[in-house]
């Protein structure tokens, strides 16, 4: 194998630092004046929380917003707010990070993997009209990557047999579906601002709805079973204290100012890096329908072929890529449903039935991108510039021509 690939002692390709998050002064002073203030926390602190709920939410496009302290706290609630009951099921893919099954497990509720796209890694609106039963009570599509799952044909589903969906938009803040922002479609909108995210202020998650009743109980949930209106000592529903602070409002508020503008140069650079990677052989990018509006990338995939690179397995040629100075990575090393939490019914809740067995279910194209395909771009690495994306396909070639 050639001695200069940088893995074995070579030169990097990218010799660049991609830094994240972004941040200036803006962050730094807002985050002073509330320490300075002596008024942290929420809700009686101040009004920061509240003012980047309301900024949030008309960036969005949605009617309400709901703070929480993390992405996976923000699909409990919402399932919870979704009326699900004990052993319900809860339709979910199995290429996602564990919380968005987790939190099912949570809510006492059963849920039910079904496969992904192999052309977007999305969930597959075939597979969830197939998993339906009169069990299921909710649908939580993944807009993996920041890529949008088929909303139209989902919500058909979803209303054609009554079920809620609940849109897990942790990748997706920004992207657009048909002109939509990811989250606004559904039911309810997830997402998370832990220090990995496109919108981050270290960890934090929020909620968006149009609908009154989802979002009172979602705000009540959220600040220990309080209603609006209510007295301080009034707990109407089983909620605990998710809120989070003043100083991650603030932080928040001065990073979604940068939001749009990054998106829009995590879109250009994406589609760039499509067109460059057309000419590899071995490199399929990920599919992007029409109904694509603006994608925000916080993981760039692209489907890799061992054929093409000497046999090469996907995890060795994800380490060379990484040491040429790619921000990349090899991806989840299998599926959700082979965790031990589900192979081994860690889930401590009484109302699992014990039919819930995940020991045989298999999801090919899941499987197949997990162990063989799927090679991701982390997102801080997609605001670069052109000559940073001609860069990671020159690294790509580089390897390519050492293994072949």
């Amino acid at each position: 194998m050639s001695q200069d690939l940088a893995i074995n002692g070579g030169p990097k390709t990218i010799s660049k630092t991609f830094n994240w998050p972004i941040y200036d002064e803006q962050e730094v002073n807002a985050v002073a004046a509330i320490v300075q203030s002596g008024k942290w926390g929420n809700p009686d602190c101040g009004d920061e929380v509240e003012k980047f709920e309301k900024e949030f939410a008309a960036y969005c496009g949605s009617k309400y917003a709901i703070t929480c302290v993390n992405g996976s706290v923000s699909l409990r609630l919402a399932l919870i707010a979704c009326g699900v009951k004990p052993g319900d099921e809860v339709i979910v893919p199995p290429y996602t990070f564990i919380t968005t099954a987790s939190s099912v497990i949570e809510c006492n509720c059963v849920p039910v993997f079904v496969d992904i796209d192999p052309d977007t890694y999305n969930i597959s609106p075939a597979a969830i009209e197939a998993a339906i039963t009169d069990r299921t009570k909710v649908i939580i599509p993944v807009h993996f990557g920041g890529l949008s799952c088929d909303m139209d044909a989902i919500m058909e589903i979803a209303n054609r047999h009554g079920l809620k969906v609940i849109e897990d938009a942790a990748h997706g803040h920004g992207a657009e579906y048909k002109g939509k922002k990811l989250g606004s479609i559904g039911h309810v909108g997830s997402f998370s601002f832990q220090s990995s995210k496109n919108l981050t202020s270290g960890e934090g998650g929020i909620v968006i709805t149009d609908d009154d009743e989802l979002y009172a109980m979602m705000h009540s949930l959220r600040n220990v079973g309080r209603i609006e209106g209510g007295q301080w000592y009034d707990h109407y529903n089983p909620g605990c204290n998710y809120r989070i602070t003043q100083m991650q409002a603030v932080l928040l508020s001065a990073q979604l100012k940068r939001l749009e503008e990054q998106t829009k140069k995590r879109n250009e650079n994406g589609l760039y890096l499509n067109e460059l990677l057309t000419n590899v052989k071995g490199i399929t990018p990920l599919s992007r329908s029409e109904y694509i509006t603006l994608h925000c990338y916080h993981i760039y995939i692209f489907k890799y072929d061992a054929e093409h690179f000497g046999g090469l397995p996907k995890n060795e040629f994800a380490e060379m890529l990484a040491a040429e100075g790619v921000p990349s990575f090899r991806g989840y090393p299998h599926p959700l449903y082979k965790q031990p939490l589900f192979q081994n019914k860690n889930w401590m809740c009484y109302a699992i039935p014990e039919t819930a067995d995940y020991s045989q279910t298999f999801c090919p194209v899941a499987e197949q991108a997990c162990a063989t395909d799927a090679v991701w771009i982390l997102q801080h690495a997609m605001l670069g510039e052109k000559e940073d994306m001609e860069g990671f396909v020159r690294a790509i070639l580089k390897i390519q021509e050492a293994v072949s």
